[in-house]
């Protein structure tokens, strides 16, 4: 059985870590699978969101198979040891983290890199790594996304937060009953799905401007991403089916 699956749902791409007898941790396997999936996401035209969660009730992902490591005598992680959005693998389009249990480490990382975050009430969060003698550069945009205080407290300590608190700093978009997860995930993907793709992908692109560029730079890049959004049959086709009083019909050009 694959240690990753694949299936769309409505223009959304699920891709789940199946190793829930393991916490879903990051063997190599599950490791080529979620590359194997993202690039799939990447070239799959019927696919406008992919949503990442794992298997089973307990953990999104509980990091990397420490078993594994030691068998290998793992130093330094390459690279491309595991997908890493934005770093290593490029996703035009949008991703949402669907977080069902406990996301520590690798797995904080995934959540992390993914542009929303929707988390079951009992999901946590750690960079546990100060823990086990383990190394976290990927967590160097954790600042960006939260208070730098509260990220130096997630790196230092190594504890886990609960899905409220982190909820409460701006890491997690949504809290919901483990029941719902799938559902309002689903109809969160959706809402985006419906939306002018081009739009859309110049949307996320904007909102990473402020990461790298100092504001005038950003303000620049941004007119520069949106001017061929403007100048597409989209945008005209958004005012006609307004002014038709009906749904617009997007085709992406």
């Amino acid at each position: 059985m694959p240690t990753v699956r694949y299936e769309i749902d409505n223009r959304v791409a699920w891709l789940t870590i199946d190793r829930p007898e393991a916490h879903n941790a990051l063997s190599r396997d599950v490791r080529e699978g979620l590359f194997a999936g993202i690039h799939r996401f990447n070239a799959d035209d019927g696919a406008r969101v992919l949503v990442l969660t794992g298997a089973g009730e307990k953990a999104f992902c509980s990091g990397g198979d420490l078993k594994e490591m030691n068998a290998t005598g793992l130093t330094v992680p390459p690279p491309d040891f595991l997908p890493q959005i934005g770093r290593n693998v490029e996703v035009a389009k949008p991703t949402i983290a669907a977080v069902n249990g406990i996301a520590y480490g690798g797995g904080f990382l995934l959540a992390q890199q993914c542009d929303l975050v929707v988390a079951a009430e009992h999901a946590r969060f750690a960079v546990s790594e100060v823990k086990v003698g383990r190394g976290s550069p990927w967590a160097a945009p954790l600042s960006w996304l939260v208070p730098p205080r509260v990220a130096l407290e997630i790196l230092l300590t190594g504890d886990p937060i609960g899905a409220d608190r982190a909820r409460e700093h701006g890491l997690v978009n949504d809290v919901v009953p483990l029941a719902d997860l799938r559902e309002r995930t689903q109809r969160l993907a959706e809402r985006i799905a419906a939306n002018a793709p081009l739009s859309v992908l110049a949307a996320k692109r904007t909102a990473y401007l402020s990461a790298t560029h100092p504001r005038a730079e950003a303000y620049d890049r941004a007119e520069e991403i949106w001017d061929p959004v403007y100048r597409s049959a989209d945008a005209q086709e958004g005012p006609l089916a307004f002014r038709e009083k009906r749904a617009p019909v997007w085709t992406g050009t």
